[in-house]
C-alpha cells in the first residue's frame, strides 16, 4: 500500500463514544471517578477501537533493532557490538521487555530492520533488514527518503498484520546502541527545543561525554539546517530505522483502529515522525510512562499525551510499554467485568 493512501485511511475516532464509555463508568458501583485514570484510559480505549462492548485485548510488542553510524562519535557509553547481542538476548527471553511481557501476559515480536551483524537464520527474529545500519548522520544524511519510507512501510505491514491476526493492543520497543543521539535530533528538531535540553545520558555517558553528544547533534542539525523541514525528510537526514519502523507501526495500527502503547524517549520521537506525517494517529497513542531521558517530557507535552506512570525508566525495549498494556487491560477489566448499580441491586448516591 502507498504511504499516503496509508495516511489517509486514519480517521479521527468519535467523541460520541467516549461520552458513552464514560456514561456506563458512571454506572458501575462506585463513586463517580473514584477510579481515575484508569476509568480514562477504558473510555478512551473504547474510542479508539469503536467497541462500546470490547474484549481484554491480545497485546504484542514490537521489539525493533537497528544501529547508527553516529556512534562512531562517541556518544554513546556501549559499542555497537551489543545490538546484535542485546537482539539475541531478546530472542532467548533474557532481556528486561522479555520477563515484563510474560508478567503483562504480551507477545514480544523483534524485528531486526537494521542491525549492523549478519544473523543469518534465527528461529524468531523476523528479518526485515533495509540496511546495515545508517550512515553518520554528523557527516551525512543518516539514510535516503527511499530507506525511510521503505522502514516506515516494514512497520505498517508489522501492525497490519498484528490488527489482522486479533491483537487488540501494539506496544512499541527498540534496541539500537546511538538510537538516544538520533532521538534527541528528532525532537530539537520536531519541538522546537534546544538541543541540550532534549538530549540525555542515554546508556549511562559521563559529563564529557554529554557535552560531546549534544555538541555532535548540535552540529549536525547546523549542517542539515532542518528547521520546519518535513517530518520525512527530518527522519531521513538524523533519525533511525528503528525510529522510522516504529512510525510506522503507529501509523499502521492508527489505520487499523488498534491502540499503540508507547514506550519512553526512542518511542517518542518515533511517535513525534508519525504525527508529523499524519497528525489524526496521535489519538490512537497512550503513553505508558514518563522517561528520565530528559528529552521525553518535551515529547509528551508536544503530543498533549499524559503517561500512565512516573518509574523513573530508562531502558527502552518496550519495558515500559508492557506495565502500561498491563494497566489497558486492568481498566478494561473495570468497564467489562463491574456489575452497574442496577445490574448489583445497589442503591446510587441519593
Amino acid at each position: 500500500m502507498a504511504l499516503q493512501a496509508l495516511y489517509d485511511r486514519i480517521q479521527s475516532p468519535d467523541p460520541q463514544l467516549l461520552k458513552q464509555a464514560q456514561a456506563r463508568l458512571d454506572r458501575l458501583t462506585k463513586p463517580q471517578g473514584s477510579l481515575g485514570r484508569l476509568e480514562e484510559v477504558a473510555a478512551h480505549y473504547v474510542m479508539m477501537t469503536g467497541e462500546l462492548k470490547p474484549n481484554i485485548p491480545r497485546g504484542v510488542v514490537f521489539t525493533f533493532a537497528a544501529d547508527h553510524g553516529v556512534t562512531t562519535e562517541g556518544v554513546s557509553a556501549y559499542p555497537r557490538e551489543v545490538t546484535p547481542q542485546m537482539v539475541l538476548n531478546f530472542l532467548r527471553g533474557g532481556a528486561g521487555v522479555n520477563v515484563l511481557a510474560r508478567h503483562a501476559g504480551v507477545d514480544v515480536k523483534v524485528v531486526d530492520i537494521g542491525v549492523d551483524y549478519d544473523f543469518g537464520i534465527v528461529p524468531g527474529l523476523i528479518g526485515k533488514k533495509v540496511m546495515a545500519g545508517t550512515r553518520n548522520l554528523l557527516r551525512e544524511p543518516a539514510m535516503t527518503r527511499a530507506q525511510a519510507e521503505q522502514a516506515i512501510s516494514v512497520g505498517v505491514e508489522l501492525a497490519t498484520q498484528a490488527a489482522q491476526e486479533g491483537f487488540g493492543l501494539i506496544g512499541t520497543g527498540e534496541m539500537g546502541i546511538g538510537n538516544t543521539t538520533s532521538s534527541a535530533a528528532i525532537t530539537a528538531v520536531m519541538t522546537g527545543r534546544p538541543v541540550s535540553e532534549v538530549t540525555g545520558r542515554g546508556t549511562g555517558i559521563d559529563d564529557a561525554g554529554h557535552a560531546r553528544k549534544v555538541a555532535v547533534i548540535q552540529q549536525a542539525l547546523d549542517l542539515h539546517r532542518l528547521d520546519r523541514a518535513p517530518a520525512l525528510d527530518v527522519l531521513a537526514t538524523v533519525g533511525g530505522l528503528e525510529i522510522a519502523g516504529l512510525a510506522g507501526l503507529i501509523l499502521g495500527a492508527s489505520a487499523a483502529r488498534v491502540p499503540v502503547v508507547l514506550d519512553g524517549f526512542i518511542a517518542g520521537a518515533a511517535a513525534l515522525i508519525a504525527v508529523g506525517l499524519q497528525p489524526r494517529c496521535r489519538d490512537y497513542l497512550i503513553a505508558s510512562h514518563r522517561s528520565v531521558e530528559r528529552g521525553h517530557q518535551a515529547i509528551l507535552e508536544q503530543l498533549a499525551l499524559k503517561p500512565l506512570l512516573d518509574l523513573d525508566l530508562r531502558l527502552g525495549e518496550g519495558t515500559g510499554a508492557c506495565l502500561g498494556m498491563s494497566l489497558v487491560c486492568a481498566a478494561l477489566k473495570v468497564y467489562t467485568e463491574m456489575a452497574t448499580f442496577g445490574e448489583a441491586g445497589v442503591s446510587e448516591k441519593a
